[in-house]
């Protein structure tokens, strides 16, 4: 027997963590057109859709019969199963989990609430994965991922609020007074709900800000995973946050990972979207 680890699609990790990982989908409409995350559209394909679109999609929650179907390949399989999610503040996919979970009353379950999304959820689950292969047994995951998710930090510098605003994750109030002067947004979240952390002009400033805000949370814990990401159809705002930032890793790695950042979440941080998801130290 094995455990296995479950997450939503909200959950952005490199390609070959992915494949290690059971990926629930959550779905994406635009107008009449319904498409399932990851698989019937690809992160590409949404943001041209995205930047082509005259409104803002809408999103859906993953269903507890997408969870109850992962879990019936575990129970199939005789495996385990911790299933981690994104933030439960932020959409009821976890609570989706929690009732998939209680029809599996003969198997070894736990969810846990990883109060994080995106690249932040893509590490915790990451890390859970270094402890399966360490033979932790599935209750112990779930402890240690629980605990180690107050570790978690991400920041990220956003294009404009607007999106936010539109998605009704942040008031209009909040929204418009991050769209002047070409404000550029940083954001985090803690215990789950999304903090405006400061604002900038441009995104030179903005880059800086994103460094402060690392070594005011303490640093980067280089000893567990870390992950970059974007939004939209270029990187080339990455790469220059990379460039302005070396300093912070160079002499701890010898490369940055990074990813896309998927379909849900860009629906509601839009493009241009700069992130960065540690541990704290």
């Amino acid at each position: 027997m094995s455990v296995r680890i479950i997450v939503d699609s909200t959950s952005d990790v490199t390609p070959e963590v992915r494949r290690r990982l059971n990926v629930v989908p959550l779905t994406i409409r635009f107008g009449d057109d319904e498409y399932v995350d990851g698989i019937t559209i690809s992160h590409k394909g949404f943001y041209e859709k995205l930047i082509e679109s005259d409104s803002l999609p809408v999103t859906s929650q993953a269903t507890p019969e997408s969870f109850a179907k992962e879990l019936r390949k575990a129970r199939e399989a005789g495996d385990s199963a911790v299933i981690i999610t994104l933030s439960s503040k932020l959409s009821g996919t976890y609570q989706s989990a929690m009732i998939a979970a209680e029809e599996f009353s003969d198997m070894e379950i736990y969810v846990v609430d990883s109060e994080s999304v995106a690249i932040g959820t893509g590490i915790l689950a990451e890390f859970a994965l270094t402890l399966v292969d360490s033979g932790m047994d599935a209750a112990s995951i779930a402890e240690r991922v629980t605990k180690e998710r107050e570790n978690v930090r991400v920041i990220a510098m956003l294009d404009t609020l607007e999106y936010l605003k539109q998605g009704g994750r942040i008031s209009k109030a909040a929204a418009i007074a991050g769209g002047i002067l070409s404000i550029k947004p940083v954001i985090t979240l803690e215990k789950g709900e999304i903090v405006i952390l400061g604002k900038a002009r441009g995104s030179r400033q903005g880059n800086n800000l994103l460094v402060k805000e690392i070594q005011a949370s303490g640093g980067v814990d280089f000893s567990k995973p870390l992950l970059l990401g974007y939004t939209g159809l270029s990187d080339v705002l990455l790469q220059k946050y990379i460039e302005d930032s070396a300093f912070l890793w160079d002499e701890h790695i010898d490369s940055l990972r990074t990813t896309i950042v998927g379909s849900v979440i860009g629906t509601h941080a839009g493009p241009g979207v700069v992130a960065a998801a540690y541990f704290k130290k």
